[in-house]
Formats: structure tokens, sequence, C-alpha cells
């Protein structure tokens, strides 16, 4: 950057003064349960935001002030569209406008448990053709250690640019927690690793603009190292309670007590709650990623790949304990009618994605078991497998407890009224302690 000492210039302070100005133009690559937020967010403070999403619909609805995400006020997305802070396009077309652009595609796993990172290669081979220096790019998608530098750079460089002078690369992981109400994007730490430490004083500005705090770290590596980090210790620490919950069922303790319990101690403890499996994106599909890299490296991640098993062994222990439950009720799974409250892979949330609630009601139809669901956020849904098949949420009526052999309760949404439900059904399998304190008198609550 020797010719730009000598003139007095610094391709990094220009772009900074654009965003300290808020003139600079930002542009978010993928409208779902991450760059909504932070598209929204950026527009919100007053940068220029064009949003970018394959999905036709999503443009449309953002283009007409319409949410499709909780966790972004409707009031807010209808302000900032209706300003002209914010524009949806299903087309890259402008993005050669952006100063700076966010990558928020999904990172999903191939049918081998492989890294997906196609919608993230193709979304920087977009950013490649629109060529345009003196911009910052950032990735924010969860992945594994190395790829900014490894499969991100190589791309924007085959055009003859140089990074840390001709254009800025940064990983800055999202930490979105659908649902929550105490935490926003704005309230959450950002962590940010540049390529040069150009790049990473330019992600910074940009961040601190919207967000309370950032964290730089040393490199790209180490912010991707961070997010896997945090998830993977979530999973381990959620697959020792289930592993806990099934013993504790063998022993005829109760798991929630003795949880309850622990979690008393003022230290040396960090309470976790037992459940029927991990959803979301990030819990189930991290620790994966991690694993899949670390080969590259004559690694193996035993103890994360052991709690992978064990979460994925309580949707199936959910299962048999129903069947247990059938059994004493001198039923068989096979033609009872189960009655599944909630689907969401988390309570008063919209969000299926990996949820558990997919996995029992396929193990469920499997036991020919004639399966329906009641779920006050999730209308439809569309179950696993290569044949689309979809179920639609019922309405929850008295008659329809009644005329289950089971309700099993896998998401406990707050807005249900679990005694009500209790005081109607013949038998109650509760897979997330949502009915505790209640008391039927008749021993139909059973809980994992």
């Amino acid at each position: 950057m020797g010719k730009y000492r000598e003139q007095g210039e610094y391709p990094e302070e220009k772009l900074k003064e654009k965003i300290y100005n808020r003139s600079a133009k930002v542009a978010v690559i993928g409208l779902g349960y991450v760059g909504l937020p932070l598209a929204v967010e950026q527009a919100r403070i007053g940068f220029s935001v064009m949003g970018i999403d394959k999905d036709i619909k999503k443009v449309e609805q953002i283009n007409k002030g319409k949410n499709y995400i909780q966790d972004v006020p409707e009031d807010v997305l209808f302000s900032v569209v209706e300003n002209g802070k914010l524009s949806a396009y299903h087309h890259f077309d402008l993005l050669k406008e952006a100063d700076i652009v966010i990558i928020c595609v999904p990172t999903p796993l191939k049918s081998m448990n492989q890294p997906d990172l196609s919608f993230v290669i193709s979304a920087t081979r977009e950013i490649a053709d629109q060529v345009k220096t003196n911009r910052l790019i950032c990735l924010e998608s969860t992945t594994f250690p190395g790829t900014t530098q490894e499969v991100i750079l190589p791309i924007l460089e085959s055009t003859g640019h140089t990074v840390g002078k001709d254009f800025f690369l940064a990983f800055s992981p999202e930490r979105v927690d659908p649902g929550n109400k105490r935490y926003t994007t704005r309230d959450i730490s950002k962590v940010i690793g540049g390529v040069t430490p150009s790049c990473r004083d330019v992600a910074c500005a940009f961040y601190s603009q919207s967000l309370k705090q950032v964290v730089p770290v040393s490199s790209p590596a180490a912010a991707e190292m961070t997010k896997i980090f945090e998830n993977t210790y979530r999973s381990v620490n959620i697959a020792l309670v289930n592993e806990f919950m099934i013993l504790c069922d063998r022993m005829g303790l109760d798991i929630w007590e003795v949880v309850d319990a622990a979690a008393t101690k003022p230290f040396g403890i960090q309470t976790f709650y037992p459940g029927p499996g991990v959803g979301g994106h990030c819990i189930p599909v991290d620790p994966v990623y991690l694993s899949w890299k670390a080969k590259d490296y004559n690694f193996y991640t035993r103890f994360i790949d052991l709690a992978g098993e064990i979460n994925m062994q309580a949707s199936e222990y959910v299962v048999q304990k129903l069947a247990t439950t059938l059994n004493k009720q001198r039923k068989c799974l096979n033609g009872s009618k189960i009655l599944v409250l909630g689907v969401a892979y988390k309570k008063d949330i919209d969000d299926i994605r990996e949820s558990p609630a997919l996995k029992i009601i396929d193990l469920l139809q499997k036991n020919q078991a004639e399966v329906v669901y009641h779920d006050p956020y999730v209308p439809v849904l569309k179950l696993p497998g290569i044949k689309e098949r979809y179920m639609r949420s019922l309405k929850l009526t008295q008659e329809e407890l009644v005329s289950a052999d089971c309700v099993l309760i896998i998401t406990d949404h707050s807005i249900i009224d679990y005694q009500w439900v209790v005081e109607h059904a013949k038998l109650v399998l509760d897979a997330r302690n949502a009915t505790k304190n209640l008391t039927d008198g008749k021993g139909k609550i059973v809980k994992i």
C-alpha cells in the first residue's frame, strides 16, 4: 500500500468515511432469519440497503413492507421500505453499486453430512462478477474455519484485485437467537475477523454503527472457530443432560427435579435442560462442519461426534417412551392416534429447521401411528423425505384431545393452555416439562 501512503490516501479511510456519514450503500445477500433482521437494522440507522434473495415471494413481501420473520417488527420494516432505505431484489444487477456486501446465505449439510457451500460460492461469484474496488465483503453464514480465506478469497482475487488494498474481506458470524426478546440484533456483540488489519478495521467500523459492541479477533478463521465453538459447547452440554434424562428414566428419577436442584448451586454449573433432541440451523449442523474440517488435520472429534449421536438418540428415545407408555395402557403404537403439540424447534417461534419434531413424526408414521399436530406458529409442515409430504395444523379442540390416544408435547409454546389440555386428554407425554406443577389426579401426565 506504499503508493497510497505517498499520496496521503488510504482506501480504507475513504470507505470508513462513507460508513461514518452513512453514505455507503449496503447489500445483504440472503433475506432469511439472519439477513432480513440485519438489513432492517442497517436501514433503520440510515444506510441505503438493497436486499437480494432468489425467492421472489420474499422480495415481493419486503417491497410491500410485509414481514415474514417474527423477530422483525413489521412497523419498522414498513417504515424503512416506505422511506426508501430498504429495497429488495431477486437479481444481482445492482450489486456493483454496493460499498458493503454482507453474505447471509444458508450453509446446510449434504446427504452424507458434508458441508454444502454452494450458496456461499454462488453469492461470492456474483460479487466477483460485479467488479467494484474499495468495498467491504463480509461473510456471516456459519461455516468451518478456513472458508473465508480458502474458498471466498481466491474467487474474489481471481478478478485481479488485491485484498486489503482493492477490497476488504472479513468474517463476522451471525448470532441470531430467534424468538429472544431480550437480545436482538443490535444487542448481541459481534465477533469480527479480517483477512488483513485494514479489513478488520473497516468491518469493525461498519458494524459498530449499528451494534453495541464489536469484538475484533486476529483472523477470519478465529472468528469462524468462535461461532463453531459456541454452538458445539451447547450441543455437548445438551447431550450430557439428554443422556442423564435416559438414565434417570431407567432409575425411576425425575430428570427435571434433578436439574432444577443442581441449578441452585451458585457456581460451577450452567443449566441445560433435556428435550426431544436439538433443532435450529446451528446446533445440529455446526459441529458436523467442524468434524468434517478437522479430518484435514488428521484429527477426529470423538467427543463432539458422540454428542451429536446422543442428541439424535433423544428423538428416538421419545418414540420408545411413547410406545412403552401406550403399552401400559394396553395400546399399541401401531394404529394409535398421536396428537403432537408443537413442531417448531423451540417455543414461541415458527422456525422448523432441523426440528426434532420432524424426525419424531417420521418415526411415528413409520411405526404406523396416526399422527396429527397443532402448532399456532406453523400452519403447514413439510415432512422430510424424497417425496414431498405435507401436514396441516389442526385446530386444538376438546374433541381432538379426547379422540387422541396420546398427546405428545414436543414444543412448549407459551400460548397453549396445558391445564386445559391435561383435563381433556386421555394421556399426555411431556418432552418439555410444560406440565410442570400441573396435576390431574389420574396419572395421565408422563414426562420423559
